[in-house]
C-alpha cells in the first residue's frame, strides 16, 4: 500500500468534511470555538489542529456563513460565540445534501462490487 497516497487522500478529505462538521455544529446550537474544537477532537479519525477550526471559523465570517456576537463567560475572558446565516443555512443546506448523495453513490458503488463477487 502507498502510504504517501492514502496520507494524502485522508488529509484532503479531512479538510472538506471538518468544514462540514463545523458548519453542522453551530447549526445544531451556537458555538464557542473552544466547544466546537472540543466535539470534533471526539470523533474517531477526525485529526484536527486548534488553529485550523479557528482559520475555517474565520473564512466562514468572511464568506457570511456564520456571524459572531461576544458573550460574557463565567470561566474566563469573553467568548466569541458563533451562529449561522441565512446564507449559512443555505450552504449548509446544499453541503448535507451533497454529501448524502456522494456517500449513497459510494455505498451503492461498493455494495455493487460486492454483490458480483459472490
Amino acid at each position: 500500500m502507498d502510504a504517501k497516497f492514502f496520507d494524502n487522500w485522508t488529509n484532503q478529505l479531512r479538510k472538506g468534511v471538518l468544514e462540514l462538521c463545523i458548519l453542522n455544529d453551530i447549526r445544531a446550537r451556537k458555538s464557542y470555538g473552544y466547544d466546537i474544537v472540543r466535539t470534533l477532537a471526539r470523533i474517531k479519525g477526525l485529526v484536527i489542529e486548534t488553529g485550523s477550526i479557528y482559520n475555517i471559523l474565520a473564512r466562514f465570517k468572511r464568506e457570511g456563513f456564520v456571524e459572531t456576537s461576544i458573550q460574557k463567560s463565567p470561566d474566563g475572558p469573553p467568548r466569541v460565540c458563533y451562529t449561522l446565516t441565512k446564507q449559512g443555512e443555505e450552504m449548509i443546506v446544499q453541503m448535507n445534501s451533497h454529501w448524502q448523495a456522494i456517500s449513497a453513490v459510494t455505498n451503492s458503488i461498493k455494495e455493487s462490487r460486492r454483490r458480483r463477487k459472490k
